[in-house]
């Protein structure tokens, strides 16, 4: 870390974080010297349009990501003994596109699949990955959102006629909150999460409800806390349901205009035991009936929610059950209420069922979701004799081998593989494993962005600029794509008459040159439609200031955005000034350090971005309606159980895998269990003793931390320990501190539909170990 002697530079660099989902806009001042490349100092960018200057304590230790021990400097090529040596991008390149293309050619596509594409905030380069992916002729794309958010996503696209039609909470301007399964304190999900939680607290005409089996920092803020059982949270939602219903307090108005399937809905709700439903769920039914009527009530009410919902049992009829609660009560499309929004760039696509002809793959079935495929099946993909099994994995950003459920499944599925290759900035657990690494440049090295835009009634954009040269032989992701697919015979190195057009295009934007002549290049060479993304990058890419190549494909996506929502657009200031509006807000992004916004909608426009012909919402979902049927029969949990474990944790000092070192965190180093101090008693266990907690798929060490959040019978853990570094001479793996909690999870144990696994739910046992 920085020495105390540090020089510096004067000047902060605008940039944004890149631990959670809000990637705040926070300004850094870089060292010099011996200190070069270091982040010395970190701060909020109070000209961030949404941030506005707020950061939480992980982004002041972005240095430990930058400036990680581990870091990948060239490619390396393992050898057969398992060792790794280092070897030229030509090499790596040459072979990787040789075995790619073996695999593609005697299997089909369907035998490569791609995991990842882009990591936490550093998306322009998954972007680009669809190069790679029509290189290797696969559309098994797998990667972090269909472990945590599919079921939601399907959810969406039965309500609202598209998967793609993603939902944004209103916080800010809520009087009544209900919070299920998420504890934004430490997980953020909305802007300026710790500041709007303590207004609201503050605030004697707002109101915060909190539900979650662990008595959160979000919990202790609240007006009313439901301590649920874990696996409950359905029993309870329905509860409330039926209340609503019971009591004649649904929006009457709202159902019949803006909604359809309410007639098919509402007796279901109506039969609904609503004491029994909150006794099962562990809790008080006079206090479950009250948080109902203040919901229906709210003159704007909202319902926030995440992983604990989405990874417990039920956990896609726990998504539809949420959306209902907002939905029958009428806090929706509305100030203060839940809204939908727009995109400058897509997450996610929407997939068709498979009884309508959507995809599944080869060996388990599994459909697609929002053209993804769940971490939790590739396994079962790849360890198999099925003759359509997949045989080669690229793997890009991620970490699946400590971030996927079930490691040690994963560990035996890619031994089996054929091919396995890794880009990424570090020497990860899976990077251990593969054929092929290649360095990619860090998020501070290179252009990036985060497509995680999800606010209304304005959003915005954040192209950030490099702060750093990358480190060593290091590219970043569109390069690595452009050349394996180069190699693999797909593009052609170069289009030069094209990026001459580019280069004009760029002096006289109005006269239209480069859409003409790139349509003019579609029509004749249609296959390179498929290479959009890197045909952009090398040609309108190459033509830009200061090496932005990637302001090609954020180009192409300002056009498609114009068409969408030029009224929103010009709400916030973008004006065409005949170029385009899609220029102009092209122009807007590569000009704005700290970011920008790119529309103002309306609240009533919410009704035009439902997809369903009729214009309505879709309230009665088949496969939702039989799982509500089938909840009257599930028996409650035996008191002699095992104890039930939140595996994933948010904590201060924990996030994703991208931050390996654990130098980075201020407290809670080895990642302590918890757990209610009856059941350390009765185990014989006490505050700092070292246990080994096991479940059906393995084990790990912990220590304990004794603490009455939690109820009897669960034990909490944090994700994001538990990795491994190099030893001084590069010979050994040394333990870093904490527990890897995937070495617990099943792959078996997940949703049916949407195959998210149950973190949230883990039967497991304490056993004393001496210390």
């Amino acid at each position: 870390m920085p020495t105390q002697a540090s020089t510096q530079q004067e000047d902060w660099h605008s940039t944004a974080c890149i631990l959670c989902s809000l990637n705040c806009g926070v300004e850094v001042q870089l060292g010099e010297g011996e200190d070069a490349g270091r982040f010395l100092k970190i701060r909020g960018d109070k000209a961030h349009p949404v941030s506005e200057g707020y950061q939480c304590q992980k982004a002041s230790r972005l240095d430990y990501y930058q400036n990680m021990p581990n870091r990948l400097h060239t490619p390396l090529r393992r050898r057969p003994d398992g060792t790794c040596e280092e070897v030229s991008w030509d090499v790596a390149i040459g072979e990787i596109a040789e075995k790619l293309r073996t695999i593609r050619d005697t299997h089909g596509g369907h035998s490569l699949a791609y995991y990842g594409g882009g990591g936490q905030g550093n998306h322009i380069g998954g972007a680009h990955s669809s190069t790679l992916r029509a290189a290797m002729g696969t559309r098994y794309i797998y990667n972090s959102l269909a472990q945590e958010k599919t079921g939601g996503f399907w959810v969406n696209g039965k309500l609202f006629g598209k998967q793609t039609c993603h939902l944004s909470e209103d916080v800010h301007n809520s009087d009544y909150l209900l919070v299920i399964g998420t504890n934004p304190w430490q997980s953020h999900g909305f802007p300026q999460a710790r500041k709007v939680l303590n207004e609201i607290a503050r605030d004697p005409e707002r109101k915060l409800v909190v539900v979650d089996p662990r008595h959160t920092e979000t919990a202790k803020k609240a007006d009313v806390f439901l301590q649920v059982r874990p696996g409950g949270d359905a029993h309870m939602m329905l509860a409330m349901l039926g209340t609503i219903v019971q009591e004649g307090l649904e929006n009457k108005e709202f159902l019949a205009q803006r909604t359809q399937g309410w007639d098919e809905l509402k007796p279901i709700l109506f039969d609904i035991p609503v004491d029994d439903y909150a006794t099962r769920a562990g809790l008080d039914a006079a206090t479950v009936r009250e948080v109902a009527r203040g919901l229906a009530k709210a003159k704007a009410g909202c319902v926030r929610t995440d992983l604990g919902l989405e990874h417990s049992p039920h956990s896609t009829l726990n998504c539809y059950l949420s959306k209902l609660l907002f939905l029958i009560t009428g806090q929706f499309g509305r100030k203060g209420t839940t809204n939908l929004h727009n995109y400058l760039v897509p997450l996610i696509g929407h997939s068709k069922d498979p009884e309508e002809g959507g995809r599944t793959t080869r060996v388990t079935g599994m459909r697609e979701i929002s053209k993804f495929y769940p971490p939790n099946i590739l396994p079962a993909e790849i360890n198999t004799d099925h003759p359509e099994r997949i045989r080669g994995v690229v793997v890009d950003s991620a970490n699946p081998l400590m971030t996927a459920a079930d490691t040690p499944a994963y560990r035996e599925a890619f031994d089996k593989l054929d091919l396995l290759v890794v880009i990424d900035v570090a020497m990860t657990e899976t990077a251990r494993m593969a054929h092929y690494v290649l360095p990619a440049a860090s998020q501070f090295e290179k252009w990036e962005a985060t497509f995680f835009n999800m606010e209304f009634p304005t959003n915005f954009f954040h192209l950030r600029r490099p702060l750093l040269e990358p480190t060593a032989d290091s590219l970043p992701e569109p390069e690595i794509y452009r050349r394996i697919a180069v190699a693999m015979g797909e593009i052609p190195n170069d289009f030069p008459g094209l990026r001459a057009v580019a280069r004009l295009d760029r002096r006289w934007p109005k006269l239209r040159l480069f859409p003409a002549a790139l349509a003019a290049t579609f029509k004749m060479r249609p296959k390179l439609k498929n290479y959009g993304a890197i045909v952009l990058h090398e040609t309108l890419g190459a033509a830009l200031p200061d090496g932005a190549r990637v302001g090609g494909i954020l180009w192409g996506a300002c056009q498609v955005f114009a068409k969408k929502h030029g009224a929103a657009m010009r709400r916030a200031g973008i004006e065409d000034r005949g170029a385009g509006l899609g220029e102009a807000l092209f122009e807007r992004i590569l000009g704005q350090n700290s970011g920008t916004l790119t529309s103002e909608h309306a609240y009533d426009d919410v009704w035009a971005m439902i997809k369903h012909r009729d214009g309505k919402i879709h309230l009665a979902i088949d496969e939702m309606l039989a799982e509500v049927a089938e909840l009257a029969a599930e028996k409650p949990p035996a008191k002699d159980r095992d104890l039930v474990l939140i595996a994933g944790e948010r904590r201060s000092y924990n996030a994703n895998t991208i931050l390996r070192s654990p130098d980075w965190r201020k407290k809670d180093v080895q990642g302590a269990l918890k757990i209610h101090p009856e059941d350390a008693e009765a185990l014989g266990l006490g505050n700092g003793d070292l246990a080994s907690c096991e479940s059906e798929r393995g084990s790990v060490r912990v220590r304990l931390e004794v603490t009455d959040e939690l109820q009897r019978g669960v034990v909490s853990m944090p994700h994001g320990y538990g990795m491994h570094d190099e030893s001084e001479n590069g010979d050994a793996d040394v333990d870093q501190h904490g527990p890897a909690v995937n070495l617990l999870t099943s792959a078996a144990h997940c949703d049916a539909l949407a195959k998210t696994p149950f973190h949230k739910h883990v039967p497991v046992r304490l056993v004393a170990v001496p210390s």
